[in-house]
């Protein structure tokens, strides 16, 4: 397993749409876990697509505080559920955070790591990393989504002392 380098912008591989996953073998298998090493090596992640890792294929893990990891192959929103405002950030455009709006609910259908389909309904942080991620599969990052560009904001670090 491996920490994979992230894409940022202006990659274009970012922009690119993902192919859908035909057969679930060992390459998938290496993929899904080279990008759970990858997400969980920075403490400021929810979610990775792979065109995040330079892979134009529809796979995403999500990993949340406190929650289990959930690994999505060819996934597809069925349905959203309400309107709220949210900060979001994305490890391809580091630095930088912005006010979207974000479905409260999202419906999901997908495969897990071994081909079995499943359905997940998801609510506030995990609906929007849902959100995010499956857009990530379609070229869309979240700063597509600011009603301006007074709506991205640079993250400031705070010194250590």
């Amino acid at each position: 397993m491996a920490v994979l380098q992230i894409r940022t912008l202006p990659d274009p591989v970012l922009r690119q749409k993902a192919r859908k996953v035909t057969k679930i073998d060992g390459s998938i298998q290496k993929l899904v876990d080279d990008m759970i090493d990858t997400l969980r090596a920075d403490p400021n992640r929810a979610g990775l697509a792979a065109p995040q890792v330079g892979v134009l294929l529809r796979v995403a893990v999500i990993e949340l505080l406190e929650q289990e990891l959930i690994t999505l192959i060819n996934p597809e929103i069925v349905k959203k559920e309400g309107e709220r405002i949210v900060q979001e950030g994305c490890l391809s455009v580091p630095g930088y955070f912005g006010e979207i709006k974000r479905a409260v609910t999202v419906k999901v259908k997908a495969q897990d790591r071994y081909g079995k389909p499943f359905r997940l309904k998801g609510e506030g942080l995990l609906a929007q990393a849902l959100e995010q991620e499956i857009e990530h599969l379609d070229g869309i990052l979240y700063i597509d989504h600011l009603a301006s560009s007074e709506r991205l904001f640079e993250a400031v670090q705070e010194e250590e002392e």
